[in-house]
This record gives C-alpha cells, sequence and structure tokens, in this order.
C-alpha cells in the first residue's frame, strides 16, 4: 500500500508531515488497517498517487476530484486548518499583487497579466475565473505551483494571483519573501477544502477512527501546529457537489494570451 500528502507539502515542513503520518499510522494499525506504509510517497506526481492501484490514503484538491475522480476515489475527511480564511471545512483564496500596483480591487484588473499554478486548481484558477468574470485580462501565465505564482509577482512577470489560505500562511511564516512585497486586495468565497482520500473500496470507517484519535493524540500536537491542522469532519462526496457546480457555472479567465512558464 502506499499513502502520500503531497498538497503542503513544502520542504520547510516535510519533519512535520513525516511526524504526522508516523503518528497517524501507528493509529490506523491500531485500529487493525492492514499495510500501512512506514513512509509517505514522494517520488510520484499526484495524478500518479489518486491512480495508483495500491493507494491507501492521499490528499487532493477538490476541483481534480470533482472532475475526474469521483468514480476512483471517496472523501475520507475535510481538514479543517488555522489559517485566516478558513471556517471549518472551508477555506478561500487570497487575490494578491504588488504592494505598488494600481490595481485596488479583482474587479478593476482590466489588462494584467495573471499567475495561476494549473487549470486544475480550485484554489489557483478556479478561484481566479470566480473574482474576474468577465473581467478583460491581457494574458495568463501558467506556473505549477502556488510559490511559483508569487514569484512570477515578485519578479514582475504577472500581475495578480489567487493563492489559497493555508499556502498564504505557510508562505509568510517559512519563506517571508515569497510574501514581501505583496498585498490582499480580496478574497474568493468560500470552498470545501482539499479532503482526505481513499479508494472507493478503502477502509473508510477505520480510516475515519484512525483520524480521529491521531487529531486527539496529544503527542502529535506539534506536527499538528505546524502544518496548521485544526480538526477532520468526517464528508463524502456530496460536499464536493457544490465545487462541481461553480467549476460549470463560472466562465474561463477572458485573457489575450496564455503564457507557458518558461522556469
Amino acid at each position: 500500500m502506499i499513502a502520500a500528502l503531497p498538497m503542503y507539502d513544502w520542504p520547510e515542513l516535510r519533519a512535520a508531515t513525516d511526524a504526522w503520518w508516523a503518528g497517524l499510522a501507528r493509529h490506523l494499525r491500531a485500529v487493525g488497517v492492514a499495510g500501512v506504509p512506514e513512509a509517505l510517497r514522494r517520488d510520484l506526481e499526484p495524478a500518479a498517487v489518486w491512480e495508483h492501484p495500491d493507494l491507501l490514503l492521499a490528499q487532493t484538491c477538490g476541483l481534480p476530484f470533482v472532475r475526474r475522480y469521483r468514480d476512483r476515489l471517496q472523501v475520507v475527511a475535510t481538514p479543517c486548518y488555522a489559517a485566516e480564511g478558513c471556517l471549518g471545512p472551508t477555506y478561500r483564496s487570497v487575490i494578491v499583487v504588488r504592494a505598488d500596483s494600481a490595481i485596488a480591487s479583482a474587479r478593476n484588473a482590466t489588462g494584467a497579466v495573471v499567475a495561476y499554478n494549473g487549470e486544475d486548481s480550485l484554489s489557483g484558477h478556479l478561484a481566479l475565473r470566480q473574482v474576474l468574470a468577465g473581467v478583460p485580462l491581457a494574458g495568463a501565465l501558467e506556473t505549477g505551483s502556488h510559490a511559483a505564482s508569487l514569484d512570477a509577482l515578485q519578479r514582475r512577470r504577472a500581475d495578480l494571483c489567487a493563492v489559497d489560505c493555508v499556502t498564504w500562511a505557510i508562505a509568510r511564516r517559512h519563506r517571508p519573501s515569497l510574501a514581501e512585497g505583496l498585498r490582499v486586495i480580496g478574497w474568493s468565497p468560500p470552498l470545501p477544502a482539499l479532503p482526505y482520500v481513499t479508494p472507493r473500496d478503502g477502509p473508510l470507517r477505520r480510516l475515519r477512527e484512525a483520524l480521529a484519535a491521531a487529531c486527539a493524540d496529544p503527542a502529535l500536537a506539534a506536527a499538528r501546529a505546524a502544518l496548521l491542522l485544526d480538526a477532520f469532519v468526517p464528508a463524502d462526496g456530496t460536499a464536493y457537489a457544490v465545487v462541481g457546480e461553480v467549476d460549470r457555472a463560472t466562465p474561463g479567465l477572458c485573457i489575450g494570451t496564455v503564457l507557458n512558464n518558461p522556469s
């Protein structure tokens, strides 16, 4: 079996992520889950994790889940993060520009070049589609990650981006240079945060039991705090139906040019 938690696995947080997994794995074994791996996989792209035939547990973004994985994966629980912009199992994106930008709000971003991590990102792309609906843009830059989108603003390769509020909190704490000289001009509407998932035939009840036990385990308090994890709310795919509804109802970005990230 394999497990992976790739969504906030910054190098600065890997010790905490590994500690969280070690504790969660211990609780999984305690409730009778067989084949729990000792370590997380970090050698696979996220899609390869979500499609792996031996997957036990992973975290995914809500947008690819509703677009492609509802028939393959089931939601175990939604994390509740201790970051500004999160409320219970929901989260939002910050809309960010440079501090010296004339852009005061997303609605007056006409002619801007926007940066986004990928078109399958709820917080980086769908959030932009929501707040910039109908706003004519000069171009869009696909960067590959939220950190790279912030860097694109720093380097003046783009004017505006959307970054989920957990990533924004991590960047401000661990890579303040990424947030330096930037300012928040708005927030996207709240949507369900990134779910923990297992295959359709995965041990759902025991996974939820182990998560509950890990969240109550005082030995894991430091790891949870480092990862901004407050709690988990058991959920199923219906909790993410709203993501699909928003995706279908929201028009694409009104852009003149799509740019590829050269670095």
